[in-house]
């Protein structure tokens, strides 16, 4: 399966393009969309650490998404890195 993976926040600084493609199983979960994105994390974006990734949300156009959940059947999903202030 193509997953679109739309970029937001410090995922900008590593790749300016705000759509990243990655391959994942069909039927796969958001866990192997995290592992997918940590992988490609290793290999082109050296400054992107392990914390960044584990602390990461994942969502479809309605909702936030647990590792355990099925990625949606259209394929997108978007990363949304931590926040912080108030």
């Amino acid at each position: 399966m193509k997953l679109q993976v739309q970029l937001f926040g410090p995922f900008r600084d590593f790749q300016p393009q705000a759509l990243l493609e990655l391959d994942v199983a069909d039927g796969a979960n958001v866990a192997a969309a995290r592992e997918a994105l940590a992988a490609h994390a290793a290999s082109h974006w050296p400054a992107c650490t392990p914390g960044l990734l584990r602390s990461t949300a994942f969502a479809s156009e309605s909702a936030l998404l647990r590792d355990g959940d099925a990625l949606p059947a259209d394929g997108r999903i978007a990363v949304i890195p931590p926040v912080n202030g108030g």
